[in-house]
């Protein structure tokens, strides 16, 4: 597979990690010696057990954290060292979504949706356009004004992978992004991160859903007692 290469094949990918390690403090290293290569326009999916490290090892690569060891490039760059003042624009090329969703509870669906649009400084008309053709396909057409607060759980996941996907990132980053909704919707929304794909974005989903895993032919990273491994699609190719 192409996923997992020698260090001197690491060119045009959109994230490479090599020989990264990570741990917390003086604990135990979460992985260690991970060399990932993931090119461009690429769908994968991130699993395994509960507690392996999935979700610390996306935070390494939206920069939450930085590798304990090892180097991290997005895009062609090393950001392994980036300096605080380059995070907001590499940032922008991302789209994330949390599992604790982040939205801000102070704004309506509608206005945490078109924050990143707004921060890019998209013009109204094309926020007003894209925000409202998006809340309609997560299904919230009739929620728009709501603030978090008064959404359910499902709804306000939805939210939040409407607002990481708006701006059409290079990279998608989706920490069980699925979890909180039935199986309908679920798939609904797997339509909606691979259409992005299709349009050339990168996608990295972590989930514990193996049906979703299952019906869809990606390939996958398994991250378990530190080391990932590659595996080959569940599902074949229409």
């Amino acid at each position: 597979m192409a996923l997992l290469r020698k260090k001197s094949d690491f060119v045009g990918d959109t994230v490479q990690l090599e020989d990264v390690g990570l741990r917390y403090a003086d604990g135990p290293e979460i992985f260690s010696n991970v060399s990932i290569s993931i090119p461009q326009s690429s769908f994968y999916f991130l699993t395994g057990p509960s507690g392996a490290g999935k979700t610390s090892l996306l935070s390494l690569m939206y920069l939450a954290k930085r590798p304990t060891v090892g180097r991290l490039k997005l895009f062609g760059d090393d950001v392994t060292d980036a300096k605080r003042n380059r995070l907001p624009a590499i940032r922008r090329r991302l789209g994330v979504v949390f599992q604790d969703f982040r939205l801000l509870e102070h704004m309506t669906a509608f206005d945490n949706v078109a924050l990143p649009l707004r921060i890019a400084q998209v013009g109204e008309a094309t926020v007003e356009k894209n925000v409202t053709e998006l809340l309609k396909w997560v299904g919230l057409e009739d929620s728009m004004q709501a603030r978090p607060s008064f959404l359910s759980g499902g709804q306000q996941q939805r939210i939040a992978i409407a607002r990481a996907v708006v701006h059409r990132p290079k990279l998608i980053l989706a920490d069980e992004p699925t979890g909180n909704v039935d199986d309908a919707i679920a798939i609904r929304l797997m339509q909606l991160f691979v259409e992005l794909h299709k349009h050339g974005t990168s996608v990295i989903l972590a989930t514990h859903n193996e049906h979703l895993v299952s019906r869809f032919p990606f390939p996958r990273l398994h991250l378990k007692d530190g080391t990932v491994t590659a595996m080959p699609p569940a599902a074949q190719a229409p």
